[in-house]
């Protein structure tokens, strides 16, 4: 599938970034996490692959710092998507490899010529969920 080249110049910078960097097309599908992202998920990027949103959205689930499942809008690079604005939230993870990681997560819609929606991107980082 040919993508924007907005989303490839995006993914070739991502892959130089030391930056965990998660991309999603507009329809949220999954294109590219970069080597940095790749302990934290749990699985190399290249062994992955890209998946479609109800995909990815279900693997990782994703809850919040009470440790519940987080509705599917309210993860961070959905609300990014569906609101073309950024969002900062910290939630945790299960990785590919099956281990719970706390992460603080910064995501923003990507887009082009006409206000275009191509996708969003996620930079992210482990940190501690404080305990309430």
């Amino acid at each position: 599938m040919a993508q924007p080249i907005e989303l490839i110049l995006v993914r070739h910078l991502a892959g130089r970034l030391a930056l965990p960097t998660f991309l999603v097309d507009a329809d949220g599908r999954l294109v590219f996490y970069n080597e940095a992202a790749e302990p934290i998920l749990g699985r190399r990027f290249d062994e992955a692959g890209e998946m479609a949103f109800e995909d990815w959205t279900s693997v990782f689930a994703v809850r919040d710092e009470r440790d519940q499942l987080v509705d599917v809008d309210q993860i961070p690079l959905a609300r990014a998507l569906l609101t073309r604005r950024p969002v900062h939230v910290r939630v945790a993870i299960t990785g590919l490899d099956g281990s719970p990681r706390a992460l603080e997560v910064s995501a923003f819609p990507l887009e082009g010529q006409g206000a275009q929606l191509l996708g969003a991107v996620a930079l992210f980082w482990e940190s501690a969920i404080e305990e309430g």
